[in-house]
């Protein structure tokens, strides 16, 4: 038997073969691969995460609530039914008595710093009643021998290195003499002008009204100062229980036990006849005018909490109305004081209750107790951080932490009745000429130029882009499709300030003087395409296959052109015979509405022309993608090529034509610099191409470099951002799940 020789067992190198060890470079390839692009979406989620979570804590202190906070207490001797106020740092309170003396306390030790008579050069003299003027660093009393009298309090500010010192100074004592043989005072009410002047108005109980008036000029060589007395005087048949008088003096309202409102125009020595306004309530125990002077706070004895003011007429006449009510409180109004910056104002009640309220934003803001019993005054610190509160023989200081009153949901928006309007409007107007004039923040109408700007952009990007990927990809030769794609992608990299700056400076203007011949392209460019394949299809089939397919486009091209030439030419005449020659003149006669040179019509022809590249680059794809078998199967079973690309083509691709549409509108809304420049930017609520209009990412990149940090519009810039991510990222989240239905809805196919 043959012996076989066993062969020897290979040698072990150590070394892999060549295919398991391109197998490993392979997976450490596809490993790092994976962990790039999972690292990448991670850190992408992450930054969008952490954007939002900054916006929102950039919007946060908008939603939180005011604050009041105790503070400090201190005792004052003889201070019953006594009137004070503060410096606006809080660190002195000035304390007005009955017994007609003025005194300022130091907050930190309690310790009196100055002192004088309300009456300068007399014995304390008793005051039948002492208040603080509503708006100033005054105090006003009632003396028992019919006179009234104020007292200015001012605050020297000065620093020993960083320490901040603050001197008081009481002004001179002013008495403005009421006719002394008149029956006593039953209301009034003083204001003090800068220069030292002022006016007195009361009403007497036998319903006669008093106004005097001191006016002060002061000798520029020698500083020597003199005075002049003026006397107004009139009538009503109202029994007056509290009056209040505007800061130029010229205004004085007065509200009635019966509950009804008056209103004198003062004019020299004669006052204006009353206007009333007939309210039937409950009687008014308080008045007090609001910054600016326009809007009157009334508090009425059943606690009810008003705000008016004057409303221009279609006469030009003004009528005193009631704008905005609060809910009323559970005791008589007995103090309003009102802010020195805002349209804010503080309540005191007879129950001892306190209240901080806003009026534009029509809200309540805080209520709660005195921290003194028996309380007669409050005054709201010039700073608006803080209130003084003058109890029997006590003074107590609330720290007040309020940085956003005037936000709410309905300033922002809903529909607000501001001061000088004739009913209640949308409106943004971030800042006005001095601070009488608060500004007015509501996005609707920035939400609305917004989604203006969107829809006319889309409405010519739209069909031009999706139809046009459809032709190109569907009917177009490859030859020109070679061509033709590359070049509308490369659009996408035009910059958009480029094409605002055109759009605003070169097309606005040009568009004005050719807007009839565009009106006139929009009927001749359809007809003309429409009898330009009507007559192609009527050649002979021998002459319309010697085109090779696809070419067509250059015929179309062709008739496109003069379309448009002709149209351009027939603009005037088509102007004269439909729009008597002018067409902005004839659309302001015939519908009322302007034509803006920079309006929606500009910047849907410029934004669409760069939402355009996205769209059809996208949809292209979404086209190209559609598998090729199914469009052959449709051929061989007797379909056109048209009835193909409708209704097999189309309904597959149509997932990723919609994302393409999503896309395009989410670069639509975040569109910043053609609007900003294409437009006169004007935030109005209106609808009309011819009309400008203002974004709310056009409205960031204006307010947000002159915004002040933290302030409130500074926040609101912030929640306008916020609206913007919200409406993209819903839009997206739709867009998705439409996109998935479509998926399987023609997956099938």
């Amino acid at each position: 038997m043959e012996a076989h020789a066993v062969p020897p067992a290979p040698r072990s190198t150590g070394r892999k073969p060549a295919e398991t060890r391109t197998s490993t470079r392979r997976l450490v390839a596809d490993r790092l691969a994976r962990f790039a692009v999972t690292g990448g979406g991670l850190a992408i989620i992450v930054s969008i995460l952490g954007i939002l979570i900054f916006i929102l804590l950039e919007v946060w202190p908008l939603v939180v609530g005011a604050g009041v906070m105790p503070g400090t207490e201190a005792a004052v001797a003889g201070l019953t039914r006594g009137a004070a106020l503060s410096d606006p740092y809080g660190t002195h309170v000035a304390v007005a008595t009955r017994d007609g003396r003025v005194r300022v306390v130091r907050v930190s030790d309690g310790e009196t710093v100055e002192e004088r008579l309300m009456a300068d050069g007399e014995a304390a003299l008793p005051l039948s009643d002492v208040r603080t003027a509503a708006g100033q660093q005054v105090f006003t009393a009632l003396a028992s021998d019919a006179r009234v009298l104020a007292m200015q309090v001012e605050w020297d500010v000065s620093f020993s290195g960083s320490t901040r010192v603050v001197t008081p100074r009481l002004g001179q004592p002013i008495s403005f003499g009421l006719t002394p043989s008149l029956s006593p005072v039953a209301a009034w009410t003083v204001r003090v002008s800068d220069d030292g002047g002022g006016t007195a108005a009361a009403q007497r109980s036998d319903g006669s009204i008093e106004v005097v008036r001191r006016k002060v000029t002061r000798n520029l060589l020698s500083g020597e100062i003199t005075e002049a007395w003026e006397r107004s005087e009139g009538a009503s048949a109202l029994r007056i229980e509290a009056l209040v008088m505007d800061r130029v003096q010229r205004n004085l309202f007065a509200g009635s036990a019966t509950g009804q409102l008056a209103w004198w125009e003062i004019a020299g020595a004669k006052l204006v006849p009353t206007r009333v306004v007939e309210a039937p309530a409950s009687g008014v125990t308080a008045l007090a005018l609001l910054l600016g002077d326009r809007s009157l706070v009334v508090g009425r004895e059943n606690g009810e909490l008003q705000v008016w003011f004057p409303v221009r007429r279609p006469d030009e006449t003004f009528e005193l109305m009631r704008i905005r009510e609060f809910p009323p409180r559970g005791a008589a109004i007995r103090a309003i004081s009102p802010s020195f910056r805002d349209k804010g104002f503080m309540v005191l009640d007879d129950g001892g209750e306190l209240g901080l309220y806003y009026s534009t934003s029509h809200r309540r803001l805080w209520t709660g107790p005195s921290p003194v019993p028996d309380p007669s005054s409050v005054f709201y610190t010039p700073k608006a951080d803080g209130a003084v509160i003058a109890g029997a023989g006590r003074v107590a200081i609330l720290q007040v932490r309020n940085p956003h009153p005037e936000i709410s949901l309905r300033a922002l928006f809903g529909r607000v009745w501001y001061e000088g309007y004739g009913g209640p409007e949308y409106v943004w107007q971030s800042s006005g000429g001095t601070d009488d004039f608060e500004p007015k923040l509501s996005l609707t109408p920035l939400l609305i130029g917004t989604l203006k700007g969107t829809l006319y952009s889309l409405v010519l990007a739209i069909p031009l882009a999706v139809l046009g990927a459809m032709y190109t990809s569907q009917f177009m030769h490859a030859s020109y499709k070679r061509y033709v794609k590359p070049t509308v992608e490369i659009m996408a990299a035009l910059p958009s300030v480029v094409l605002g700056f055109l759009a605003g400076l070169w097309l606005a203007p040009r568009v004005e003087k050719v807007f009839p011949a565009l009106v006139l392209m929009l009927v001749l460019l359809p007809i003309g395409a429409i009898a330009t394949g009507l007559l192609w299809r009527a050649l002979p089939q021998k002459v319309r296959g010697r085109v090779r397919m696809g070419a067509e486009v250059v015929l179309y091209m062709a008739v496109a052109s003069v379309t448009i030439w002709a149209s351009m030419r027939l603009g005037p005449v088509f102007e004269r015979l439909a729009f008597g020659g002018n067409f902005p003149d004839w659309l302001r006669e015939a519908t009322g509405l302007r034509y803006d040179q920079r309006n929606a019509i500009v910047v849907g022809l410029a934004m669409g022309f760069a939402v355009i590249p996205i769209i059809f680059s996208i949809a292209e794809e979404a086209f190209s993608n559609v598998p090729r078998n199914l469009a052959a199967a449709s051929l061989a079973l007797g379909a056109d090529r048209w009835q193909t690309v409708t209704r097999v083509v189309l309904p597959t691709a149509s997932p990723g034509i919609f994302s393409a549409i999503m896309i395009g509108f989410g670069r639509a809304v975040g569109e910043t610099m053609i609007v900003l420049m294409a437009t006169g930017n004007t935030p109005i609520m209106d609808w009309n191409p011819f009309n400008g209009f203002r974004t709310l990412s056009a409205n960031i990149a204006v307010e947000i470099p002159e915004a002040p940090h933290g302030g409130t519009l500074y926040r609101t810039l912030f929640l306008a951002a916020l609206l913007l991510f919200v409406l993209t990222f819903v839009v997206n989240t739709f867009a998705e799940v439409v996109r998935h239905r479509l998926r399987r809805r023609y997956s099938q196919l």
